[in-house]
């Protein structure tokens, strides 16, 4: 069942054209633990990446539990294995945070519970096997100002030295994450808390948005580079900001704009502050937002995913056309592209590959042979689609291999008569430092394989990888700036931040 925490102080490269990881030989496994979703970053019987969390915040606007509940639940898609909500009600904080899913841990009393007009909240999945409740966010740790409550969704790229040098300066942490070393930095500071927090970003190298909020503000701010999406909203005479733009219109805001990169936002009873505490570095937002992580209905830096998406599929169309019966798209991330493609190339449309979204909400284990039959617990191919079909299967990614060697034999076993794979993105060979769960570089099919090596291991008759240019262009983005100011580090290996990158968690995230 849900957890409850009522203590405040719970708180690389290979060469270009390379493609990714051997397949596993182990058995799939949907049902890893004692809730939904429990270690579900490292047992997914599908090897997607994972997005670690998402953030909402809300300012001067009655019932804010309420509003973050159906917030959160519009972002359930970056974190589906814990969540929480904190809100400040006069001088005084109310949370509740728990394991599983938005609607698995909040009910009616439990909302009714948060009292304020402000609020923060978070979804979160766990990355290095830290699934429990002391890593539930938001933390909420006293300190000399009172309260203090912090939700982030990215990574802190120098946290192991940071955290060292807290350490070794009398700081006992609480937690294993990395989202603590930011209440340590404030705590430590002499300043006041708008000073004390632009000191502690200052010092922080890596990809973040943070959600601060005392009993008097909340603040909100993004990295140097802007790796990770925060946009701003308008709700009557408050504020909502949150990780993408769907959650506004889920919850009736009006967007307003993006926090910029190196932006520091602060609102408390004098209204709207806009700050900065560094100037913008390079511009860096994370390419895999667009391709995969964000709802196709969100925006990033004004630029629909759903769109960018279809023209992904009509470039790849243009790069690597094969003639074929039917263009199928992997859901739910890949429809928009597979669309795309089929409007480019004239190829029919179908839904070929069903996804079943309901399987693994139990708590039954079942047989050994139902788990090696979780693919198809999970996802079907439909036979009088693809029987007797060439078919084009459109994909986002190919991690380690594994899904799409059993996305591939699914379709043969329904009686595809020709497999051929698309990517929407260039081959994924390095790992992230950034808030991308990334498996161990060596689990990367495309680090050690080839083009070629990976179809074969796949079984697929063709496979092709969205070029780095055509990603560029279908995006679209800054036209003036490096890289369209997208981050491709897991692509090209230019990471955009200067680390001692030996010293990272490259597993990890400032969730976990």
């Amino acid at each position: 069942m849900p957890d409850e925490v009522n203590s405040g102080r719970s708180a690389a490269s290979a060469a270009a054209g390379a493609a990714i990881g051997a397949a596993a030989s182990s058995p799939s496994r949907f049902w890893t633990g004692d809730y939904y979703n429990e270690g579900h970053a490292h047992e997914d019987v599908f090897d997607k990446l994972k997005e670690e969390c998402g953030v909402f915040g809300v300012f001067n606007i009655p019932h804010a539990s309420s509003l973050t509940y159906y917030g959160l639940h519009a972002l359930q898609h970056r974190g589906e294995e814990s969540c929480g909500i904190c809100t400040a009600d006069g001088g005084r904080f109310h949370y509740h945070r728990g394991m599983g899913l938005v609607k698995e841990v909040f009910d009616r009393e439990k909302l009714d519970s948060l009292t304020g007009d402000r609020a923060i909240g978070h979804v979160r999945y766990s990355t290095s096997g830290s699934s429990h409740i002391g890593n539930a966010q938001p933390l909420v740790f006293k300190y000399r100002g009172g309260d203090l409550a912090v939700c982030t969704n990215g990574n802190l790229v120098n946290e192991p030295v940071l955290r060292r040098e807290l350490e070794e300066q009398g700081s006992i942490f609480q937690t294993t994450s990395d989202t603590e070393v930011i209440a340590h930095l404030i705590a430590r500071s002499p300043k006041e808390l708008v000073e004390a927090v632009k000191d502690a970003f200052a010092r922080l190298i890596g990809g973040y948005a943070f959600l601060i909020m005392t009993k008097d503000c909340l603040i909100a701010a993004c990295d140097p580079n802007g790796f990770r999406p925060l946009v701003m909203g308008r709700l009557g005479e408050g504020y909502v900001f949150a990780s993408e733009t769907c959650a506004l219109e889920t919850v009736g805001a009006e967007y307003v704009r993006d926090v910029e990169p190196g932006e520091i936002l602060v609102l408390d009873k004098d209204g709207l502050r806009e700050e900065r505490y560094a100037p913008l570095e390079r511009r860096a937002v994370c390419a895999m937002e667009y391709i995969y992580f964000a709802r196709p209905d969100s925006d990033i830096n004004q630029i629909n995913l759903h769109s960018a998406r279809k023209r992904m599929g009509q470039r790849l169309a243009l790069e690597s056309f094969v003639d074929a019966d039917v263009v199928t798209g992997v859901p739910d991330s890949s429809i928009s592209a597979a669309i795309g493609y089929a409007e480019q190339t004239g190829i029919p449309y179908e839904l070929g590959l069903i996804k079943n979204k309901y399987t693994g909400r139990t708590f039954i284990q079942p047989s050994q042979e139902l788990r090696e039959r979780g693919v198809k617990m999970k996802l079907s191919a439909v036979r009088k689609v693809v029987e007797g079909k060439r078919v084009v299967m459109i994909d986002d990614s190919i991690v380690r291999g594994t899904t799409s060697l059993r996305i591939v034999n699914l379709l043969r076993e329904a009686g595809a008569v020709e497999v051929h794979v698309r990517i929407t993105s260039p081959p994924f060979m390095n790992p992230c430092f950034y808030g991308i769960d990334t498996p161990n570089p060596a689990d990367l099919i495309a680090s050690t394989k080839t083009v070629e090596e990976i179809r074969k291991a796949i079984h697929a008759d063709s496979l092709y990888f969205l070029s780095k240019q055509g990603l560029l262009e279908a995006i679209g983005g800054h036209e003036n700036e490096k890289n369209r100011g997208l981050c491709l580090s897991c692509f090209d290996n230019d990471y955009p931040t200067q680390v001692k990158f030996e010293l990272a968690k490259a597993t990890s995230c400032s969730c976990d």
